[in-house]
């Protein structure tokens, strides 16, 4: 399957196709035979009754809906399926269990009339989420207000919590952004969700160069790279963090080239041993001579030097250079999170944040793996 153009996935779980044909009928599925893995594909799990359209794009339509046997709402995904691919979406959503990354819970084909011949609809049912960082941050900025720093913090170790599993996978999410991050706007979970662009990364194996939404697109992108890595995940991460400490997107250019000359006005001119970090072809290339600015006069006095230190490290030319995003657990600008007691802006208590695996502490370097875990919460 070759790779998709960036997405501009609409609200959370959507990316589209054609809506009446989405809901064609307002009433329910057939039902399907059970859950094993070897059931009928072409029938449903259970019956679902559908409700109303979450959004659509370029790849298909999402569809609030309603599990008849459960009762649970459910976001179906439908996008029209050539026969003679797989989908790597959803082959990748087959392997991810992880408290921060939306579960799928079904999957089924049906015919789609009028297409192509042997082509069909392809229904991902995942967990439904209704709101997205995307929109708490608007939320809080219509009211002239900042994201406070507590959830800051919360959504984004849970962000690097669910990059870093990916990335332990060898899977790059490629489209990395604030319309990407589900949000439990109660419990403050937050779940990594669209896997239309992501793709395992195999080194040596080239994949294209125009992915990822432009805000939060990594300089070796713009520079024609590609045989990226997944820290281009990582310069993707720096930006949805800059965003929600400042209100507003931290590059926000018009255009390729000025999502460039953007993050050069604020990171300075790259040098030459940067260029040569993010695509060979392009050392001898001459930019103007920009000095960088310092963050704190980017983001002002209200962001504490710890976040500040994070958006450094995570916001690096060299694509090497930047935080992995499991070791990003242990910085310092999460440390409030660790301290016993720390409750939500509500007074509510924390969402799980400590519960990792045996397998996520063996992917982090050793003097960030003592960090992570606080001890009341190990004697707990």
């Amino acid at each position: 399957m070759s790779d998709p153009a960036p997405n501009t996935a609409v609200q959370s779980q959507a990316q589209g196709a054609d809506a009446s044909k989405a809901n064609r009928s307002s009433g329910r599925t057939n039902r399907g035979e059970g859950g094993s893995s070897g059931r009928d594909r072409n029938r449903p799990r259970t019956e679902y009754q559908m409700g109303k359209l979450l959004g659509n794009g370029s790849f298909g339509v999402v569809i609030e809906a309603t599990a008849m046997d459960t009762g649970d709402t459910v976001a179906i995904k439908k996008v029209l399926q050539d026969p003679r691919y797989k989908n790597r979406e959803l082959d990748i959503m087959k392997v991810l269990r992880h408290p921060n990354v939306v579960e799928l819970k079904d999957y089924y084909y049906t015919e789609a009339p009028g297409e192509r011949e042997g082509e069909k609809f392809l229904h991902v049912v995942m967990e439904f989420i209704p709101e997205t960082a995307y929109r708490v941050v608007r939320s809080y900025v219509r009211n002239n207000s900042r994201v406070p720093m507590i959830l800051v913090k919360v959504y984004v170790y849970q962000m690097c919590r669910a990059l870093g599993y990916l990335h332990s996978l060898g899977i790059c999410h490629r489209d990395i952004k604030p319309q990407n991050l589900l949000v439990d706007t109660r419990s403050h979970v937050l779940k990594l969700c669209d896997f239309g662009s992501a793709k395992r990364l195999i080194p040596g194996e080239q994949s294209v160069a125009y992915i990822c939404s432009r805000y939060y697109r990594a300089p070796e992108l713009m520079l024609g790279a590609t045989e990226y890595t997944t820290a281009i995940d990582i310069w993707s991460i720096g930006c949805v963090l800059g965003e929600m400490l400042l209100g507003r997107p931290l590059f926000a250019g018009e255009t390729s080239v000025d999502q460039l000359v953007k993050i050069i006005q604020t990171m300075g001119t790259p040098t030459r041993e940067q260029m040569q970090a993010m695509n060979p072809n392009y050392t001898e290339f001459r930019f103007p001579d920009v000095k960088p600015r310092p963050w704190q006069k980017v983001f002002g006095s209200g962001v504490p030097a710890e976040g500040l230190d994070l958006i450094a490290k995570l916001l690096k030319y060299e694509p090497n250079e930047r935080l992995k995003a499991y070791d990003a657990l242990s910085h310092e600008f999460f440390d409030e999170l660790r301290q016993e007691g720390t409750r939500l802006p509500n007074s509510s208590a924390m969402p799980e944040l400590f519960t990792l695996t045996d397998d996520e502490l063996e992917q982090m370097a050793p003097e960030h793996r003592t960090k992570v875990v606080p001890d009341w919460f190990s004697r707990s």
